[in-house]
């Protein structure tokens, strides 16, 4: 049973306030033990302390609506008593004004509203996620002026729960500043308060009668009922024992005869006791008179008020009578109610009584005979429980047969009256002919008779109303539409500022993660002049910086740490290096690589995403080309690469599935080198780093056919990386497959993975140029220490950066790659060495700067900075300049190849002309010794 606020917001929903226990009538009275707890627990509810409105000078929302309810298959209406809590922006409803707990409530927070016209006048509806509360005003205008308050009421409940924590950022701040000064558009005018219906004078007015006196008792709810006629019984009687009439009114203050002025002092009265403030005797005198004078008026409703304005002694009689057949009705009420507990009192007594019995049996025998008795008694119910549901079943059989039989009448009297419709249909037409051969059309004019008129201004009448209605009904639901529409907008702006806050806070945690492990790094290099305490400690604190506990942060939901282990293809965002100072790197990097996505994610990528949803079918074009080379996003990645092989490559039907049966059929020389380089594959990625991944026998089988697909290159190392990477793009083996075609025979040049790799040389001669000319310092830098930057670089080329680039900046190279082709190599070789420059130039020795350029690919923290200096600052970057500088080397290295081919022909032809030498002359050194 509820006893919180919602309780006490409605002064006059508490008939139990009216209650004072006098201590100097205690002994007259003669109260029960029960009616001294009730009243003790009265005295409790009037005690509650109530929570000050917020708008004080706002009138209380309550008074009496018909709500229809459904008890099987019958609808009902059933009059309630409605009151509006501002505190949970619920809309309570009780029986009758003077209850004290509420048979339900409404949850107005998540609701919305709608009238129909269809429904009748004066019905709307509340929709709530979980019902829809149908209910009936006593006119339109009171529907209205519900509907109208409940939606301000609402909205300003609203913005009271929309607020921000102390301390948001000031991005947030600013985002939802100005948000609370809406424009209201009026859609519908104010109506004006009906106070014969809505508010606290309601009250005093006679309850709606039903036409039967159970009708408008909730049966869903009896605990409820019988507190509320406990309460209301208890009230009585402590009236009637104190006045002694209940007719009496010398205690009423003469200055309370106005109702209005009642009701606020009691309003004051009331709130004084909830409040707790001490009252002296004579302040909780005159608070016993005003709650006995309310019960006067919410129990006998307008009879002073009546009284003194008829004159007429037969005035007086009627309204005496009707206040005897309102009490008479509820007498009856209270009498059928009582019937029913006395059922159900007895039946509780007969088990009592036996139970008693058995509790009493001297011996076993005569417990036993009872138990026996009750089994017998058992036995009888249950035989008759089964003869009652066969019975139950033959009715509903009965029914069904007479439902079956009356749908077929129906449809009978439906053809019928379709018959009879179309009979009169040519009646009509029939008399309209002859109506017209009979009469010239001056006769036609004047038998047009008055009823005719009559009927048919009527009925424009009613048309009228019906569009008079429709356009209440119009604009009501404008407003409500709009209203809704400003709700959901005010919530998706603080869903969308408190998203931008979270990401920058993880932003933030990202970076400080990064500071602190960079320091970890730091002392890690200092850790020989460490004591052995502190340098204990500090591989302490790397270990734990180095574990990822993916469990706990699963099972406690929230994840502080924002990077994950693995992204979206499978990459780990922190490889497994042996060794630690890698491992420290690589975690950095993955932390920098989240900050700096979580950054430009409202400012970057999210345009750029939604600049990707605005393509629809996909043609080559310089936005498109500059599109791709800001990075594809993953769920555009596949369709977008598919586009671009299928451009350049005519797939063959069942091509794929003629090379795979022939690989089947007959072992290709290269497949051994294949089963020696497929656990090499990509082992930083969870789909390629076990034997028994799904994708290993999919790229086997991915290189054994184009193995068969190209017999002059076969199979050249290299190959299983670039594969891979296009299996966890496109998913499927045969699009894989395709795309390896594409970048082997149309991307790189002849003979790029041949068994001499020519071209992968002269392409290192053409990468040494363009360093010279685009970053001279570096290069002068390269020579002072005699640095071979092909030793590095060589690898990049062949397989297109794979296993060099973090995955997030490789596939965005890959993306540029496969559209425009091998100059994006290139451009981002010398993006990678101008992001670095000013480090490597800091570093003046050779051995350190080989060690710095093995690892110095993971220190790229920022992928747009390193695609803005591969695409802008290296411009001009002519493909023509490449194709020449391609076409001289690759004359240098053939001469030099000749070359070296004439010297090895040379020295064969030296060593023939020697002749074969006796091995018996060559003494080795171990006999020479001995």
């Amino acid at each position: 049973m509820k006893k919180g606020p919602e309780i006490g917001a409605c002064l006059l929903a508490a008939p139990g306030n009216l209650v004072e226990s006098n201590p100097d009538n205690n002994s007259s009275n003669g109260a029960s033990a029960k009616e001294k707890n009730m009243l003790s627990s009265a005295a409790e509810l009037e005690n509650v302390q109530l929570q000050p409105s917020k708008e004080t000078s706002r009138k209380k929302l309550c008074g009496y609506l018909n709500k229809l309810g459904i008890k099987g298959p019958i609808k009902t209406w059933k009059s309630r008593w409605f009151f509006y809590d501002e505190n949970k922006c619920h809309l309570l409803y009780y029986r009758t004004a003077q209850d004290i707990n509420p048979l339900g409530s409404i949850d107005l927070s998540s609701a919305s509203f709608d009238c129909k016209v269809e429904n009748g006048e004066g019905v709307f509806e509340i929709r709530t996620p979980s019902r829809v509360f149908t209910l009936k005003a006593i006119s339109k205008q009171a529907a209205m002026y519900w509907l109208q308050q409940l939606q301000t009421r609402r909205w300003d409940f609203c913005n009271a729960q929309r607020r921000f924590p102390v301390g948001s950022s000031q991005l947030v701040n600013e985002s939802l500043a100005g948000r609370t000064n809406v424009d209201n558009e009026d859609f519908l005018p104010p109506v004006k308060t009906p106070t014969e219906a809505v508010g606290l004078k309601a009250a005093s007015l006679p309850a709606p009668q039903t036409s039967t006196a159970l009708q408008n008792i909730s049966l869903k709810h009896p605990w409820t009922e019988i507190q509320n006629t406990v309460y209301s019984i208890c009230g009585s009687k402590q009236l009637w024992g104190n006045n002694g009439n209940v007719f009496s009114f010398s205690e009423v203050p003469e200055h309370l005869e106005n109702p209005d002025k009642e009701q606020e002092a009691e309003v004051e009265a009331d709130c004084a006791v909830k409040e707790r403030i001490p009252e002296d005797g004579r302040m909780e005198s005159r608070l016993n008179r005003l709650r006995k004078n309310r019960w006067m008026n919410c129990g006998f409703p307008g009879l002073p008020e009546e009284l003194s304005r008829e004159r007429s002694p037969m005035d007086k009689v009627s309204v005496l009578q009707q206040q005897i057949l309102t009490l008479t009705e509820e007498v009856k009420s209270q009498k059928e109610l009582v019937k029913l507990l006395h059922k159900a009192l007895e039946a509780a007594q007969q088990e009592k009584r036996v139970s008693n019995m058995y509790l009493t049996a001297a011996e076993d025998k005569d417990r036993l005979e009872l138990v026996r008795h009750k089994v017998r008694q058992i036995a009888d119910l249950t035989s008759r429980l089964e003869a009652l549901e066969q019975e139950k079943k033959e009715l509903e059989q009965i029914l069904s047969l007479k439902d079956s039989h009356i749908q077929e009448l129906k449809e009978h009297v439906q053809l019928l009256m379709e018959k009879n419709h179309a009979k009169q249909e040519v009646i009509m037409v029939l008399t309209d002919q002859m109506a017209r051969e009979l009469s010239d059309p001056l006769q036609e004019a004047s038998t047009v008779t008055a009823e005719t008129l009559y009927k048919q201004q009527e009925e424009i009448e009613h048309l009228k109303d019906d569009i008079d209605a429709y356009k209440t009904q119009n604009q009501f639901l404008n407003s409500e539409i709009h209203q809704v529409t400003r709700l959901w907008t005010s919530v998706a702006e603080n869903e969308k500022a408190l998203l931008m806050k979270c990401a920058c806070l993880q932003a933030q945690n990202c970076q400080m993660e990064s500071k602190y492990l960079t320091v970890l790094r730091k002392l890690q290099e200092a850790l020989p002049g460490l004591p052995s305490t502190d340098a204990e400690l500090v591989r302490n604190l790397i270990q734990e910086a180095l574990q990822w506990d993916v469990k706990e942060e699963a099972e406690e939901g929230f994840n502080l740490n924002p990077v994950s282990e693995y992204d979206e293809y499978g990459f780990m965002t922190v490889p497994d290096y042996e060794v630690e100072d890698w491992k420290l790197l690589a975690k950095i990097q993955a932390l920098e690589i989240k900050s700096n996505n979580l950054r430009s994610q409202e400012v970057v990528e999210k345009p750029l995403r939604d600049k990707w949803n605005s393509v629809g079918e996909l043609s080559p074009s310089a936005e498109l080309k500059s599109l791709i080379r800001s990075g594809i996003p993953v769920e555009h990645r596949q369709r977008v690469w598919r586009w671009i092989v299928s451009r350049h490559c005519s797939h063959l039907p069942d091509h794929y599935q003629r090379l795979l049966w022939q690989s089947k059929s007959t072992e290709h020389p290269a497949c051994r080198q294949i089963e020696l380089d497929l656990p090499r594959t990509l082992t930083n990625n969870k789909h390629f780093s076990s034997p028994t991944s799904q994708l290993i026998p999919k790229l086997r089988r991915v290189l054994l056919a184009f193995s068969w697909h190209n017999p002059a290159i076969g199979y050249c190392q290299g190959l299983n990386r670039l594969a891979a990477v296009a299996l966890l793009v496109l998913e499927d083996e045969e699009s894989a497959f395709w795309c390896l075609v594409h970048i082997v025979e149309n991307l790189m040049p002849a003979d790029y993975y041949s068994d001499t790799l020519i071209t992968s040389q002269v392409d290192q001669r053409v990468f040494k140029d363009f360093l010279s000319e685009k970053l001279p310092r570096l290069m002068a830098h390269f020579e002072q220490y005699s640095i071979d930057v092909s030793l590095i670089t060589f690898n990049w080329f062949l397989v297109a950066f794979v296993d060099s680039l973090v995955s997030d900046i490789l596939l965005r190279v890959w993306d540029a790659f496969l559209y425009e082709g091998t100059k994006v190599i290139f451009r981002y070789a010398l993006a990678i060495f101008k992001y670095n420059e000013e480090e490597i130039l800091r570093i003046h020795d050779s051995v350190e700067i080989y060690q710095y350029l093995r690892f110095f690919t993971r220190m790229i923290m920022d992928g747009r900075k390193l695609m803005n200096i591969a695409f802008n600052d290296l411009n001009p970057f002519p493909m023509k300049l490449l194709r020449n500088r391609r076409s001289m080397h690759r004359e240098e290295l053939e001469a030099e190849l000749c070359e070296l081919e004439q010297i090895k022909a040379a020295y064969v032809r030296e060593r023939a002309e020697q002749g074969p030498q006796d091995v018996k002359e060559i003494v080795s050194e171990e006999e020479e010794e001995i």
